[in-house]
């Protein structure tokens, strides 16, 4: 937070968060931070439920100047699934947005600081309270502006969608140690402004406003993703930064005229090769990232534009980070595993991290240093005793021009163990689909059989017989979670009520003999 105030001090007038001055947030986190202190003054931790805004903003920086331990909840749990993580991290006290009251209400009204069942004390902001907070008296001087670096600023919950989540500590010193590594790795400008278009509950939106805090630059906020806004903002000159997933930037690339752009962070799946190929067109710096909640975001990263070869890769670790392969077959493939400064040292209520940190990822490091990602432990398909690697057919599926997006998930067999099921999106106009494809045929085909007879054909023609997926089902669109991520595990529950029963069929479209 220390940051904060020396921003004050040399650039109090220098934009931060939307049209607020670092001046402005300063003199407003103190207010905020006024106005709770004496509610939040017995408790350590506080959690915090609100969607992107700049008033969230305030009120998470106003608890970490208070030097609270911040749980950022998740505005997609539902309300037992907020007691539950609550219960788990002995959190009696929650600073909620007006929006998202009713998650946590059990009835009645709610005013200010509320007490309700199951919670010790729900306080409720809105816009105004900002603006409403009593300043006039306020003692400047009665804030303690330094951190240690094993001191906690946030904790969030990984996996906290299935019930089963992990509780990452996130301190200081690792917050430190990434945006210190960030800015040796991306660079710094005066006129930086990132777009937030990721929750600032996960590490993804955190992360950018450590990043902006600590090196002085402006930050955009976006409440949800508005692909017209993004377009207009790029066009506009009003960024230059931003973090992505591929699907949204393969959505908007074509609207982009002019920019300033100097760095869009992609990460989560593969970038298409018609994708990259855009984006040099239109100069458009883009960087392949791979990170976590447990390292505070990127860990490893690259500009694709400026080596193109490695585009299979995630890049190099960033500085003091470094990349293990442990257990590595015959061709170097083994588990991935991280240490450094930026690294947790363990989540709460469990055993401390011992040594190298096993991300539970496999893949490799080539001969300059590039680390590749094969597929998660987790994802990871073993049909008659063979690994079978999802993204490898998945990045494959790629190359095809009217793929839009796809995931392989894995389905018990009785034979062999699992089997491979594809699901994917495809573009039904584009001319390698058209029904022209049936001449031959000896009954005309639909397109969605002929859609799957296609891709079948070309896995054959690539992919050894037990890697083809058995099963193949036609999506509009996959479902993915806030932060743009494919929902596997959904599609897989889905696979496997539909499929798993299923012997031969119209569906059956794949071999594992």
């Amino acid at each position: 937070m220390e940051w904060l105030q020396k921003h004050f001090l040399e650039q109090p007038n220098k934009r931060f968060l939307d049209d607020q001055t670092f001046g402005d947030v300063y003199k407003q986190v103190q207010t905020v931070a006024d106005s709770l202190s004496s509610a939040v003054s017995a408790v350590s931790r506080v959690a915090l439920l609100s969607d992107n805004s700049v008033t969230m903003a305030m009120y998470l920086l106003a608890l970490m100047l208070l030097h609270k331990e911040v749980l950022l909840l998740n505005v997609h749990l539902t309300p037992a699934e907020i007691r539950n993580q609550l219960d788990e991290l002995d959190v009696h006290t929650v600073v909620v947005s007006g929006e998202r009251l009713e998650q946590l209400r059990n009835g009645g009204r709610c005013n200010g600081v509320e007490h309700l069942s199951g919670i010790g004390q729900v306080i409720v902001f809105d816009e105004a309270s900002i603006h409403s907070a009593d300043s006039a008296n306020l003692d400047v001087d009665r804030f303690d502006w330094h951190f240690n670096d094993s001191d906690i600023a946030a904790i969030m919950n990984t996996s906290a969608t299935t019930g089963k989540f992990k509780s990452v500590p996130l301190r200081w010193g690792q917050i430190r140690a990434h945006v210190e590594a960030s800015a040796q790795t991306l660079g710094v400008t005066p006129d930086d402004t990132w777009l937030m278009v990721l929750p600032l509950f996960h590490v993804s939106g955190l992360s950018i406003l450590m990043r902006s805090l600590y090196n002085g630059t402006a930050v955009r906020m976006m409440e949800k993703l508005d692909r017209q806004e993004l377009v207009r903002l790029v066009n506009d000159q009003e960024i230059n930064m931003v973090s992505l997933v591929p699907t949204i930037l393969k959505n908007v690339v074509g609207d982009i005229a002019t920019h300033r752009m100097r760095v869009i962070l992609l990460g989560g799946e593969f970038i298409p090769m018609p994708l990259v190929e855009a984006c040099r067109e239109k100069s458009l710096p883009i960087y392949k990232t791979y990170g976590m909640t447990e390292t505070f975001s990127q860990s490893v990263t690259f500009s694709i534009l400026d080596y193109p070869d490695k585009i299979e890769s995630v890049g190099k670790p960033l500085p003091g980070m470094t990349v293990n392969i442990v257990n590595p077959d015959v061709d170097g493939v083994g588990e991935i595993h991280l240490t450094g400064p930026m690294l947790m040292d363990g989540y709460l209520n469990k055993e401390p991290i011992r040594g190298d940190f096993n991300t539970d990822d496999i893949g490799y490091v080539d001969e300059d240093g590039y680390v590749y990602i094969l597929n998660r432990r987790k994802d990871i398909i073993i049909s008659g005793g063979e690994n079978i690697y999802p993204k490898e057919i998945e990045d494959l599926l790629y190359t095809l021009p009217y793929v839009k997006e796809c995931a392989v998930v894995p389905v018990a067999d009785e034979k062999w163990g699992q089997v491979p099921a594809l699901f994917v999106a495809v573009d039904k106009t584009h001319s390698e689909l058209s029904q022209d494809k049936n001449v031959g045929n000896t009954g005309k085909l639909t397109q969605e059989a002929l859609v799957k007879q296609e891709l079948s054909c070309f896995l054959s023609n690539h992919l050894a017989r037990y890697k083809i997926p058995k099963y193949i089902t036609i999506l509009d669109s996959l479902p993915r979670n806030g932060t743009g991520k494919i929902l596997r595990k959904d599609l897989q529950i889905y696979a496997e009520s539909r499929y798993i029963h299923v012997v031969g069929g119209s569906n059956d479209v794949g071999s594992s003999d």
